[in-house]
């Protein structure tokens, strides 16, 4: 009795062996069959092994959107943090506008830093022409969160958005906050200037939010050494 095609990869992506995994999702993403999507799903939401992971998210790009657009929006709902952070992920990657219904805001707000910063990102990517600035309202919630890398995760988002950020920055101006008022300005920094880092950013900001009366230092002064923004 032959083996279906999807137990088939099931087995193979089970495998205690990462490489095996990893040649089953490159497997099924050079030669891709519609029955392939639900398996490369569920194993993305187990996956230890990095590689893997993005190997199952290039193998799911490589099948019809009409089957893994459906498929990973409903995974965004999971009860299991590692299956909601991959399926924004893929989704980002996929690029297919439908997966903008997944980024509501409780996703963006999403208790778990993985889940969030993978939903900051699909969101910037998948907002629809005309409510970028309604995406950047709800991203400004998440202002001052989380430790240097879950910062700069927005950052990014929100700097991509360009203007259509600003106004939602400027009002977090006055938030109670002094956290909250330097990540926002570093980030307004970031939008005027591309090529400034954020750590150093990050420092000029806080010190302009601690220390209101001192004049406020050129974009291109040295505060901080250059820290390479990597995730």
């Amino acid at each position: 009795m032959n083996t279906r095609p999807d137990e088939a990869l099931r087995g193979a992506l089970n495998s205690a062996d990462a490489s095996i995994r990893l040649q089953a999702a490159l497997s099924a993403g050079t030669y891709p069959r519609d029955e392939y999507v639900d398996a490369l799903v569920e194993r993305c939401a187990v996956e230890a092994d990095f590689f893997v992971r993005d190997m199952l998210t290039w193998a799911l790009t490589r099948h019809p959107a009409d089957l893994t657009v459906p498929r990973l929006i409903a995974e965004t709902t999971s009860a299991v943090p590692q299956a909601r952070s991959q399926a924004f992920h893929s989704l980002s990657k996929v690029g297919d506008p439908r997966g903008w219904a997944a980024v509501t805001e409780t996703a963006i707000q999403d208790a778990d830093e993985s889940v969030a910063r993978a939903a900051w990102r699909a969101g910037v990517i998948l907002v629809p022409v005309g409510q970028e600035g309604e995406v950047a309202t709800v991203l400004s919630t998440q202002l001052g969160r989380g430790d240097r890398d879950v910062q700069l995760s927005l950052a990014r988002a929100l700097a991509e958005l360009g203007d259509h950020a600003v106004p939602a920055l400027r009002a977090a101006r006055i938030h109670p906050s002094e956290v909250v008022r330097a990540h926002a300005l570093a980030i307004e920094r970031l939008i005027e200037d591309p090529d400034d880092y954020f750590d150093e950013a990050i420092f000029e900001a806080m010190r302009v939010v601690t220390r209101p009366d001192e004049p406020e230092k050129s974009a291109d002064s040295t505060h901080a050494p250059h820290v390479e923004d990597a995730e």
